[in-house]
């Protein structure tokens, strides 16, 4: 029985059975079904959205998303200075000239980021 057993298994994990026999419908099932049912969670697997997102654009002007991450611990010049190169390294070269840098912020007073307005 324990033979049977193990070589059942031996034949499972090396893929041993022919196809459209009963063991390999089942094989397929289970990994169809672990692909279709388990939960993003279980592999931490999130889409994590860019650091610096060009919000809006018009007559030019550009206004860029900067995460706050990226920023952290900055104040005053240095925080233009930073926020001037995360734009020319998102602009892809283009010259853009930094107007202002705007903190944004949610409903608990935290900042949830940046907005840099910017003109070419």
């Amino acid at each position: 029985m324990a033979d049977s057993l193990g070589a059942t298994l031996k034949r499972f994990v090396l893929w041993d059975y022919s196809r459209s026999t009963w063991q390999y419908e089942v094989m397929v099932s289970l990994i169809l079904v672990f692909i279709f049912l388990t939960p993003r969670e279980v592999f931490r697997d999130q889409p994590r959205p860019k650091n610096v997102v060009m919000v809006t654009s018009g007559a030019g002007a550009s206004t860029f998303l900067i995460e706050p991450e990226l920023l952290a611990g900055k104040q005053g010049k240095a925080l233009e200075e930073a926020a001037n190169t995360i734009i020319h390294a998102q602009a892809g070269g283009r010259k853009r000239e930094l107007t202002r840098v705007e903190p944004v912020f949610d409903d608990d007073k935290e900042i949830r980021g940046f907005l840099a307005y910017t003109k070419p």
